[in-house]
């Protein structure tokens, strides 16, 4: 193999492993985006409800831990559209999309 082809094969072989490696790292940052992104969410209802909904000790909230993800999905679609009262849980339904009320039963639903 003369020095030209050689050359020539080696800048594509740096070319491909390159694109390769920042594809993984683009992928990559777009999960840890993507996790941030429903955590986030989740966590905006930790004040009330605890972390992952666990509850907190001695609140009269309800720990939402035990519902799967359509039970919780069903609640938050019932404040959000008034079948449901409550004191701040339908104001903060309202606030969020139909994809973020989704990704919130998602990621605090039970898993079965």
């Amino acid at each position: 193999m003369n020095f030209k082809k050689y050359m020539s094969f080696r800048a594509i072989a740096i070319t491909f492993f390159s694109c390769l490696c920042f594809n993984v790292s683009v992928t990559a940052q777009t999960k840890s985006a993507q996790d941030l992104y429903q955590r986030s969410l989740a966590a905006t209802c930790a004040n009330c409800h605890g972390t992952d909904g666990k509850g907190q000790e001695n609140a009269s909230m309800p720990k939402i831990d035990q519902l799967t993800s359509e039970q919780l999905l069903t609640q938050l679609k019932a404040f959000k559209s008034g079948a449901r009262t409550g004191t701040i849980m339908p104001q903060l339904a309202k606030g969020y999309t139909d994809e973020q009320m989704q990704t919130i039963a998602d990621y605090l639903g039970k898993k079965q």
